[in-house]
């Protein structure tokens, strides 16, 4: 039986999910992307990458489907929307592009979205709603928390902890049996040979801290 997937957010990252979920189909898989939603009401009725913005996403219930991704980029929103819409009992699927390679004892959550070219090695738990970005590696014994994201490029090293909402950005590297810890941020090009606390902001080569958001 074809699961019948919506697409949240018709943004970049929202076409890139539906990318992914189009080649799954191709594949084989028995996933089919029916369209997206979005809040942006001048998106209505407009087409990205061959599937159509069928609405908003408060008209979610109004259409047939069998099981939903959050595909919005920004964590905490994608985190806000993803822990309402299980309250209200939606299913959600998670997209794994066929160029992917996941070893076979990774433990991958409810609704993420793993893009062409990531690796992600033997013993990894990936949790709820994260997003491993185009050719990111997670290597062996890593935990990714739920709403995390590591971006295009990023690379974590062995026994890796990230926690939940952080962000890894572009071509970071994070060094084995570091920590990054929740809703943190690494920057682009970072090289992570530290634990990085709860919250912070951490760029360069070693990566320093910055600053800290608000929780």
């Amino acid at each position: 039986m074809t699961t019948r997937i919506l697409i949240l957010g018709a943004g970049g990252h929202g076409q890139v999910v539906a990318d992914v979920l189009r080649c799954m189909y191709a594949a084989g898989q028995s996933v089919y992307p029916l369209g997206y939603l979005d809040d942006d009401p001048g998106l209505n009725g407009k087409v990205y990458g061959l599937l159509r913005v069928l609405g908003q996403i408060s008209q979610l219930p109004s259409i047939a489907h069998d099981a939903i991704i959050v595909a919005i980029g920004d964590n905490r929103v994608r985190r806000n929307l993803f822990s309402q819409l299980k309250l209200q009992g939606e299913r959600f699927a998670s997209a794994i592009h066929p160029r992917a390679t996941v070893a076979a004892d990774v433990v991958v959550g409810e609704g993420c979205v793993i893009c062409a070219g990531v690796i992600v090695n033997t013993g990894s738990i990936i949790g709820d709603n994260v997003v491993l970005n185009t050719s990111c590696s997670v290597d062996h014994h890593n935990c990714i928390g739920s709403h995390a994201q590591i971006a295009p490029g990023a690379h974590l090293g062995g026994n890796v902890v990230v926690g939940e909402g952080a962000l890894i950005g572009i071509g970071a590297v994070v060094l084995p049996q570091r920590g990054v810890g929740q809703w943190a941020t690494v920057g682009a090009g970072a090289v992570v040979t530290r634990n990085i606390p709860d919250f912070a902001t951490a760029v360069g080569l070693p990566a320093r801290i910055t600053g800290y958001a608000v929780s």
